[in-house]
């Protein structure tokens, strides 16, 4: 994540003016779908920072590729465009997200299972590990890992709370052994 002053005033002012439209969440899915499809694609990235694109087209292409589109955050990909700043995308939303979550009283999480979670595993996770960092919530990336053999791993910013079963047995044979 850059720690660029620029960045992080791009990310206040659109978090400012997703706050006063009341807007927050729209906004907030928004740049998470942007935000895959900007990481994701290559050739979108190359092509809107390439200097034979014309502002005037690249806007054009931006107004009809983010068409549906909250429209603060259309106008905010138009501004980093006249700015030549639109290389930074990424880490607006990154800003954009920390503060969003601040807000919201949310953290990430990242969840290591062996199968898919639940909904009600879901929840329940959530609601555990939330008042572990102060927390009101966790928005849960759950990413199935067979090598855990079992148990459960969460991850929440550099918090790690492993209790799977392929650790303990890592801490069981380092204990045999020496």
């Amino acid at each position: 994540m850059s720690n660029s002053t620029a960045t992080k005033r791009y990310a206040i002012a659109l978090f400012e003016l997703a706050q006063q439209k009341n807007e927050l969440q729209s906004v907030e899915n928004d740049l998470r779908e942007l935000n895959v499809v900007w990481k994701g694609n290559k050739d979108l990235k190359t092509l809107f920072t390439s200097p034979k694109l014309s502002l005037d087209k690249k806007k054009a292409l931006i107004r009809e590729i983010f068409s549906n589109a909250n429209p603060i955050v259309i106008n905010t990909l138009l501004v980093l465009i006249d700015k030549k700043r639109l290389h930074e995308v990424t880490d607006i939303i990154s800003e954009y997200m920390a503060l969003s979550n601040e807000a919201q009283g949310v953290a990430e999480a990242k969840v290591y299972t062996t199968r898919e979670l639940t909904e009600v595993e879901r929840a329940n996770v959530s609601s555990v590990f939330a008042k572990n960092v102060g927390k009101q919530s966790l928005r849960i990336q759950n990413i199935v890992d067979p090598s855990i053999i079992g148990g459960i791993r969460v991850q929440i910013g550099n918090r790690i709370y492993d209790s799977t079963l392929s650790s303990k047995l890592d801490r069981l044979k380092r204990n045999l052994i020496g």
